[in-house]
């Protein structure tokens, strides 16, 4: 009940694709992180894909930061989700067996110190003069951003 609450909030919520770096596809909404994180979770699993790994980055920054002698807080709250698509990887490794190091993706979800809105971003797939491969490549950038736009 709690997630289809948070999917009928998260409708309701306005989002916006902003300027970024050109390594990084960056969108920001209102709402909860933990209810943004629940969407794009429940976004990838409604492709049929399983999340294999979850990276809690702004907790280990925190946690090492006081080793470093760091003492800037980068996130309020800050996760990494990781999976992979058989279909859209296979392809995109038959077009170039050595573009297996862009798999898995990855959908971070993070709130920013005395910033009210979260942001969901993934890395944008290289280019290629590979026409095979540049074709693979747009399908897992498609996929990314439906992913992004399914949850928000």
């Amino acid at each position: 009940m709690k997630r289809l609450i948070a999917v009928c909030a998260m409708l309701c919520l306005p989002l916006s694709a902003i300027a970024a770096e050109n390594y990084t596809m960056l969108f920001k909404t209102h709402g909860t992180f933990q209810n943004v994180r629940d969407s794009v979770a429940m976004a990838i699993e409604g492709k049929g894909l399983l999340i294999t790994h979850s990276n809690h980055i702004a907790e280990m920054l925190a946690r090492t930061g006081k080793d470093l002698g760091a003492s800037k807080q980068v996130y309020d709250f800050g996760e990494q989700m990781e999976f992979c698509s058989a279909t859209v990887s296979r392809v995109m490794m038959e077009a170039d067996p050595h573009a297996m190091v862009l798999c898995p993706y990855s959908v971070s979800v993070y709130k920013l110190p005395n910033d009210e809105h979260i942001y969901v971003a993934f890395r944008k797939p290289p280019t290629s003069k590979n026409p095979a491969l540049k074709k693979a490549l747009a399908d897992v950038e498609k996929l990314l951003t439906e992913i992004v736009k399914d949850a928000l």
